[in-house]
């Protein structure tokens, strides 16, 4: 087999080969450091407006030291108030001074506390509700698509799943790249850092309940050992990979992809087809991209459809799929339609989207 292009695992060990781990998409919420911040100029203004409580009324206080308050004694005795210590050298003693404390420094010192208690409770239980949202995501996970490589291609393919409707929920990210897990999860992403030759990588990521699997790493050994793991742990999931090297597609169908990309050879004949004719390669290019212009999409053949010829059939039929033969439109085998025939065809994308609802009952 030809190897070509570096792939991700041979990022170095620091890079998080060793690290296996599943990361949701974080909520919108303030960065921690921000929150932490922010409690401890809140209980700093808390702690002043104590003191100069304190020390505006200092009259009424007595301080067993020197009978005196000063303002650094106004201080202290915000701090050991608010901190609940109380250690009772300073004493309030004039009815003033008394009913201040009352009506204003015992609730300072509630919210203090609460600034104090909150944030520490809200670090402690960070683990526990991250534990918790994970249970629930693999609890609710099923029939999902599992993408190998957010690289160029991993992008591409998702933002084509997307385009037809698919939900970034219903999408599970593997590599080895922390960096890149962080990347997947501030699109929305579901990321799952390691190596995805591993066996135990790609069940962190559910790939036994997935219904689709796509493999876009850089290289093609890699793309062979993670089809030959993927195909191993689920047998009925449809997997699309991608080569980088032609020869190396019969390589990949026999280890148990259903399609294989060969993606420089794909390039290559696009980049030719626009040099002979630029508006053909317009019309291929803009028949890939899904969600705008025209659309190239698979759908079952409808009730009223069947019996029909394909020209007959509303859409642009390019080519008629029974059972594993491909007929193409212009076939006599191809009419007429049959109930179980799925359609290749050419809509509009108004259309596409009501023909990939209509036409994702089930796996194939």
């Amino acid at each position: 087999m030809k190897l070509s292009g570096h792939d991700a695992l041979d990022r170095p060990v620091g890079e998080g080969l060793t690290t296996r781990r599943v990361k949701l998409p974080r909520r919108v919420v303030e960065r921690p450091m921000r929150q932490v911040a922010r409690r401890v100029v809140i209980a700093l203004l808390v702690l002043v407006s104590t003191a100069m409580i304190v020390w505006l009324d200092r009259s009424g206080y007595h301080d067993n030291a020197d009978g005196k308050v000063d303002l650094l004694d106004a201080f202290y005795y915000a701090t050991v108030t608010l901190s609940t210590t109380g250690y009772g050298d300073i004493v309030p003693y004039s009815d003033t001074a008394r009913l201040a404390n009352i009506l204003l420094i015992t609730p300072l010192r509630v919210l203090f506390l609460i600034i104090l208690v909150g944030t520490t409770l809200e670090v402690l239980t960070e683990r526990t509700r991250e534990e918790f949202r994970l249970k629930r995501w693999r609890t609710q996970l099923r029939d999902h698509t599992v993408v190998i490589g957010f690289g160029t291609k991993g992008r591409s393919a998702i933002q084509t799943l997307c385009a037809t409707g698919l939900k970034k929920e219903q999408i599970v990210v593997v590599d080895p790249s922390p960096k890149v897990i962080e990347a997947a999860n501030a699109d929305g992403f579901v990321g799952v850092v390691g190596d995805a030759t591993r066996s135990d990588v790609l069940l962190r990521a559910e790939l036994q309940r997935a219904r689709q699997i796509v493999i876009a790493t850089q290289r093609d050994d890699t793309a062979v050992l993670v089809t030959l793991t993927a195909r191993q742990l689920n047998r009925g999931a449809k997997i699309v990979a991608a080569v980088r090297e032609e020869e190396n597609a019969p390589l990949l169908k026999q280890s148990g992809a259903d399609a294989v990309i060969t993606s420089a050879s794909a390039a290559g004949r696009l980049l030719g087809l626009s040099v002979l004719s630029p508006s053909a390669g317009t019309v291929m290019e803009d028949l890939i991209q899904q969600g705008s212009g025209l659309d190239l999409v698979e759908r079952p053949v409808r009730k009223p459809e069947v019996g029909r010829h394909v020209r007959e059939v509303e859409d642009l039929v390019v080519t008629v799929k029974r059972g594993h033969r491909l007929l193409g439109y212009d076939s006599p085998e191809a009419s007429p339609l049959q109930a179980m025939d799925r359609l290749i065809a050419i809509v509009r994308v108004s259309a596409a989207a009501g023909a990939v609802e209509h036409g994702a009952g089930g796996r194939e």
